[in-house]
């Protein structure tokens, strides 16, 4: 309804998971470089965590976009899947075509599969999103994946990716064995006031501002007061701010602003 008024391309505080809107500040920047790592290095395994809304998703999907075609990928955003759905959902996204769906033949396609990566000097990253409400039976099941390897390397680079609990869960007594495989961890934490203002600034460049919108320094300290920093909730906060801002036909918010914008949010479950 707004974009017209503030000359926007597109909505710039969706909360869908857009790599193009990613804003890289310091703490998303080192998660991607500790993937890279560990990807580049073939360490397994590897665990990113964050609070909920903190950007995990976005992240992961514009890992995959920057990766090149000598690394494959498959993408699992449904993490509460049985062993045997699991591992289907992984050969399906893997592009591997199969007849049997026993765990042993499938375990076996995605074997081959990865040699045959290796041998055309190729790599392979499995990426789990919401990994916290993975069961352990389907956790051992993605050990025994990392199972797969030469002598020398990783055949498979796993990704779990999830929320802070995902810590807890790996600190199961039947998990200890997947826990220490685990070479590469990172926690993304919320943003700062600073990079809440550089964030809010990013999304509506990307969108399309010319630099008309103005969220004034005091407007950026409530954003950052209501959401601690949580990106998911600075886009709900944001685009009600603008939203209201057409309504009233402003193009400088302020806090009293966004303290009408809060009271009128009051209730609603933002998670």
């Amino acid at each position: 309804m707004y974009r017209a008024f503030y000359r926007l391309r597109e909505n710039p505080f969706n909360v869908t998971s857009d790599p193009g809107f990613l804003f890289m500040s310091p703490t998303h920047m080192e998660a991607l470089d500790h993937l890279h790592y560990g990807i580049e290095q073939r360490k397994g395994f590897l665990a990113i965590t964050g609070e909920i809304g903190s950007g995990k998703t976005t992240l992961c999907r514009a890992l995959i976009n920057r990766l090149d075609a000598t690394t494959k990928v498959a993408f699992i955003l449904n993490a509460v899947l049985p062993e045997i759905q699991l591992l289907e959902a992984i050969v399906e996204d893997f592009g591997i075509v199969t007849t049997r769906h026993t765990k042993g033949a499938l375990i076996k396609k995605i074997n081959t599969f990865l040699l045959e990566q290796l041998a055309q000097g190729n790599n392979a990253v499995l990426i789990i999103d919401e990994a916290q409400n993975m069961r352990p039976s389907a956790l051992e099941t993605v050990r025994m994946l990392s199972n797969l390897e030469t002598e020398k390397e990783k055949l498979l680079q796993i990704i779990l990716v999830g929320q802070p609990q995902l810590k807890d869960k790996l600190n199961l007594p039947e998990l200890v064995q997947l826990k220490q495989r685990v070479a590469v961890r990172f926690h993304i934490r919320s943003l700062n006031e600073q990079e809440v203002s550089q964030y809010i600034l990013h999304r509506l460049t990307v969108a399309g501002s010319s630099g008309s919108i103005i969220f004034q320094e005091d407007a950026v300290r409530s954003i950052y007061q209501f959401t601690g920093g949580i990106p998911r909730l600075i886009n709900i906060l944001a685009d009600k701010a603008l939203l209201r801002g057409f309504v009233k036909e402003l193009t400088v918010i302020d806090s009293k602003h966004i303290q009408a914008c809060i009271q009128e949010l009051d209730g609603e479950n933002l998670a």
